[in-house]
């Protein structure tokens, strides 16, 4: 069952009227409906397309946050195979939060690593709502160090509101454990590719986000913080979130223009949600692309090509 989100009003009414007269048709009703049928998928079809071409940055980041979106397991299931998790980070426990271990990608060996937020109320519980803690990333930092030695390529999916703000997290030290696993990725001496699949928010989603190539879902959302926390700093109200959204320039369009991401992965229309197994396999594609163009640099080069494009971001932003 499709999940609508606000802006999506008149689509369901449009997609209810179809489910409506397929019902009708199916009773056995002598009644010929199916050129009105086709009339009215046509019509919906055309204004879902439409309704999504011109989503704003505040649509978009609820479009990201879908409950039916595509998460790390789902990736994992339609995506690439012999996946072997690894868990633990060998100081404190496992964060379930944080996803990891061995699989391959279209005939290619790679190190998998990704945020798993959960698709219902037990397991979200379960993974904390993607919400990583110090062991999470120390778990990341130990399975990047594992590809490095092994001379496997390193692929990150990115998808959390930020790190977990939890005073526990911060006694273990949280700004500590993003700050290494952010200078781990920096410090590889094999390809690495992130994607922002979802939800990339804050010093959580950077810190398996410092590749060499970055590419971004057509409507996922890449920030420092969330709308809603830049809406209460700003303006004291959480009301302003829309406002927030536009004028941070987290959209995949956005951050491609000033050189935060490399590269647009397109989405079924209607959103990654209504056809996950299309969307990651579009994404597949492009990851393997692009492990494919960084196969053939030494560890010196990957790690120069990731301080360029780093430090380069914004540099030819006007003063």
């Amino acid at each position: 069952m499709i999940s609508y989100l606000e802006f999506e009003k008149p689509v369901a009414e449009l997609e209810a009227k179809i489910a409506d007269l397929r019902e009708a048709a199916g009773e056995g009703d002598d009644v010929d409906i199916s050129a009105e049928l086709t009339k009215l998928e046509r019509k919906s079809n055309d204004l879902l397309k439409a309704t999504y071409a011109g989503l704003s940055p505040w649509q978009k980041t609820q479009v990201a946050r879908h409950p039916s979106r595509p998460h790390f397991h789902d990736y994992v299931k339609l995506g690439f195979e012999e996946f072997l998790p690894l868990g633990g980070d060998r100081l404190y426990s496992d964060d379930l939060a944080i996803m990891g271990g061995l699989a391959t990608l279209q005939g290619r060996k790679v190190v998998l690593i990704g945020h798993e937020k959960g698709h219902d109320t037990q397991t979200r519980i379960a993974h904390n709502f993607g919400m990583g803690k110090p062991e999470g990333y120390r778990k990341a930092i130990r399975l990047m160090e594992l590809a490095d030695r092994f001379g496997l390529p390193v692929v990150t999916l990115v998808d959390t509101s930020g790190a977990f703000p939890g005073i526990e997290a911060e006694e273990r030290g949280q700004a500590e454990a993003i700050a290494r696993s952010t200078e781990a990725c920096l410090a590889l001496g094999v390809p690495m590719v992130a994607a922002i699949v979802g939800e990339g928010g804050s010093g959580g989603a950077v810190a398996l986000a410092s590749a060499e190539r970055v590419l971004m879902f057509e409507h996922a959302v890449y920030s420092v913080i969330s709308p809603e926390g830049c809406a209460s700093i700003l303006w004291r109200t959480a009301e302003k979130a829309p406002d927030a959204a536009q004028a941070m320039r987290m959209t995949a369009q956005d951050l491609k223009k000033i050189g935060v991401i490399d590269r647009i992965v397109k989405e079924p229309v209607g959103g990654a949600q209504r056809d996950p197994r299309a969307a990651i396999a579009a994404l597949g594609d492009a990851i393997a692309e692009e492990l494919d163009g960084l196969s053939g640099l030494s560890s010196d080069e990957l790690r120069q090509q990731r301080e360029d494009r780093f430090l380069a971001i914004g540099r030819d932003l006007p003063r």
